[in-house]
């Protein structure tokens, strides 16, 4: 394929305005322009016959896809294999996230995180580190025996990491963690997040202020909104500086209360939409594990024996239908969240989540049903389903 291409054909939406009648002009994997007419250029030219071209979404937060869980394959191949799979579903950047486990295989997923940037693998992001520096009180799926305060040592290999990596997300409580460690994490340019924290209001804004940026899947294992202490849920909405993942699965947050979030969300920090896919996407399994207990697919949830839900059997695509039919999100406020919105919470906005000149030329094409036609990354075509108009 020629690194010049053009797009015509296709309503354009770049995150925020459409574009009709337009042309997506790239070259080299980077985006030029989105123009009226075909520039005077050499290229491949692809006619899209009326889809909807938008920017490739970007996933914060996924454990799996394909069969693999990150947590029992941290090898290029597991991240290799779970990019590919959520590319059918629109995901063109994702963080590959470890839940908590042993120092073993953090090691062994910070390493293979390595491998997959020097590899160049399409939709790599960098890392999600959920854990194991949590609350032991909103533990939720990850195992009890795991969790620990983080130490020197944790905090050292951590920095090393965003250095090899440049993009780096890692979920803690203050429970397990200080507010120098995070002043120190946020300084090195590490996504800090906070989440499976029981923290108060003024713990959490006071986390905020240290440098945490991000709230890991709003209303999921952290303290509520209550009327006279905010919590955690509180703070993520009343606080500007802080962004906020969320599983529009419909079985982790009432649709009710993700409405009334979405409309109370204090900026410029937004909600953005989060997968927490495990190991059974694109697949029919109806069982796997996670740190040896067995975890069971039924009904659309993933849960462990005792009911507790372990990660979400969702995609990004579905996520972006579910607020935009289910909710009455605006179509346009979908995408954002599932592109503009988490590139924003990583600060990458500078070439992910927005089809502007001089990102990189990931975008999704859709029909006007918004069922997924192709997923593109840097101006290359990896995955074309087989939908009609």
């Amino acid at each position: 394929m020629s690194s010049n291409l053009t797009i015509k054909g296709a309503r354009i939406f770049d995150c925020m305005e459409w574009h009709d009648d337009s042309l997506l002009v790239v070259e080299a994997g980077r985006i030029v322009s989105i123009v009226a007419e075909k520039p005077d250029r050499t290229g491949e030219t692809v006619d899209t016959r009326g889809h909807i071209l938008v920017p490739g979404f970007i996933d914060l937060q996924v454990n799996g896809g394909g069969g693999v869980l990150f947590n029992e394959q941290p090898t290029l191949e597991g991240i290799r294999k779970i990019c590919e799979v959520h590319a059918r579903f629109g995901t063109t950047a994702l963080l590959p996230t470890l839940i908590t486990d042993t120092r073993e295989v953090t090691k062994a997923a910070i390493e293979a995180g390595v491998e997959a940037k020097a590899a160049g693998i399409p939709g790599f992001l960098g890392l999600h580190l959920e854990g194991p520096h949590l609350s032991m009180m909103r533990k939720g799926a990850h195992d009890p025996s795991l969790i620990r305060p983080m130490q020197e040592r944790d905090l050292d290999e951590l920095l090393a990491c965003m250095r090899a990596l440049g993009c780096l997300m890692v979920t803690v409580a203050p429970e397990n963690t200080t507010i120098e460690q995070v002043e120190r994490l946020a300084d090195a340019g590490i996504t800090v997040s906070l989440g499976h924290t029981d923290a108060s209001f003024e713990i959490a804004c006071a986390y905020a202020a240290a440098g945490a940026r991000v709230v890991t899947h709003l209303f999921n294992a952290m303290s509520g909104l209550g009327h006279r202490e905010p919590g955690v849920v509180g703070a993520a909405l009343a606080t500007g500086t802080f962004f906020a993942g969320i599983i529009a699965d419909g079985f982790h947050v009432e649709p009710a209360a993700m409405d009334i979030a979405i409309r109370s969300k204090q900026g410029p920090g937004q909600i953005f939409l989060v997968t927490d896919a495990m190991s059974t996407i694109g697949t029919d399994m109806k069982r796997f594990h996670l740190n040896g207990r067995k975890v069971v697919r039924e009904g659309g949830r993933l849960m462990l024996h005792d009911g507790t839900l372990a990660g979400a059997d969702t995609n990004m695509l579905s996520s972006v239908r579910f607020v935009n039919e289910k909710l009455g999100v605006p179509l346009e406020e979908a995408l954002r969240m599932a592109s503009a919105y988490p590139a924003d919470a990583v600060g990458i906005a500078n070439h992910k989540g927005r089809l502007l000149p001089g990102a990189d030329a990931d975008f999704v094409l859709l029909t006007p049903g918004l069922e997924l036609e192709s997923s593109w990354i840097g101006g290359r075509k990896i995955f074309e389903s087989n939908v009609d108009m």
